[in-house]
């Protein structure tokens, strides 16, 4: 299970790096529906935490989007353990703010 809530991840992405409320929320539910499934735990033998996501996607090429880090790292973990590709951000929804 989750050691986190998506909303309190989207913040810390938001401190970390550059990019949109879209973008910022996506990349959250997809990590906990990452670390409800428990495949992360079960690969690495730790649960995904906050801390380890930002420290993994500050890995990724400087000039990436929040969701181009966060696939990114997928596409390391579904290397090395496989089964990550479902978790990707396939799409960011437009923002219209009136």
């Amino acid at each position: 299970m989750a050691r986190f809530e998506a909303d309190e991840l989207a913040e810390a992405l938001e401190d970390a790096f550059d990019g949109t409320d879209a973008e910022y929320r996506v990349v959250a539910r997809q990590a906990r529906d990452l670390a409800d499934a428990g495949v992360v735990a079960e690969d690495r033998g730790e649960p995904l935490t906050i801390e380890a996501i930002v420290r993994n996607l500050d890995d990724a090429p400087e000039d990436s989007s929040v969701a181009d880090r966060w696939n990114w790292w997928l596409g390391a973990l579904d290397t090395a353990y496989g089964g990550y590709r479902e978790f990707e951000v396939r799409a960011v929804p437009n923002e219209e703010q009136n």
